[in-house]
């Protein structure tokens, strides 16, 4: 297996992915028959449940075998991805159960930008992000990652008419779809879209959920294919904002 060497951006199958501890049976399965390795997270103490679990909040995928972490995050989680031959990199802000103390990491890369609230990236991925000459875009939106589904390195999915300016600027193609309350999200009205989906291959994007139950179906169907991407619904029932399918191994 190799390292997907630019994050959120396989350009093979994908062989592993990190989800959501909480992850529905049917959606874990519908990897697995894909022959993807399932990573599950582990609580982090102190967020809100919505969140608790949510890979895209405790770590971030620097690209190739480096990955940030904050500090608290399991050790069990942290030893599995050791032992995948990961080099993890602890970051100096402890997660917080409020509002901006759990968005840390929760930055947005997209080819050679990175969106996030620039004023709570945590000092060591901020670091990190730079010694990859990728730029640092701030927006208003804290929680980038959970809002922004990447497609391609300069493609993407938001709902967020801020990161969908931003991203314009820098000549992102932006699909920009409405909030959807079809997108469940543990004890809140509803998640988002970056956080229920991920690319499984370059020319497959994954949902955990039935992509047709989204309000924006038509819209994103026509945006992905103008881009040559498939969709993979990975359950019959409503889409779960499970704080995003990482991927970060391939064949």
């Amino acid at each position: 297996m190799r390292y997907i060497k630019e994050a959120n951006l396989p350009k093979a199958p994908v062989k592993v992915v990190i989800v959501d501890g909480r992850i529905s049976e049917e959606a874990e399965k519908s990897l697995l028959d894909m022959n993807i390795r399932v990573i599950k997270t582990i609580k982090y103490q102190g967020l809100y449940e919505a969140i608790s679990c949510h890979p895209d909040i405790m770590l971030h995928h620097l690209g190739g075998d480096r990955m940030v972490y904050a500090p608290g995050t399991s050790a069990q989680l942290l030893e599995e991805l050791h032992n995948l031959g990961f080099k993890l990199i602890e970051g100096g802000t402890p997660l917080t159960g409020t509002y901006p103390g759990d968005i840390s990491y929760n930055v947005a890369v997209v080819g050679n930008f990175a969106f996030h609230n620039t004023k709570y990236t945590d000092n060591v991925l901020k670091s990190e992000l730079y010694k990859r000459d990728i730029e640092l875009v701030h927006v208003n939106q804290g929680y980038t990652k959970c809002s922004v589904s990447v497609v391609d390195d300069s493609s993407i999915i938001t709902s967020d008419v801020g990161i969908c300016k931003a991203a314009e600027k820098k000549g992102l193609d932006v699909l920009l779809i409405e909030p959807d309350q079809n997108i469940e999200l543990y004890g809140l009205d509803y998640g988002f879209i970056g956080g229920s989906s991920g690319l499984i291959d370059k020319d497959k994007w994954a949902l955990s959920g039935n992509f047709e139950k989204l309000k924006s179906a038509d819209l994103i169907y026509d945006f992905l294919k103008s881009k040559s991407i498939k969709i993979i619904s990975l359950t019959h029932n409503n889409v779960v904002d499970i704080g995003s399918i990482l991927p970060v191994l391939t064949e």
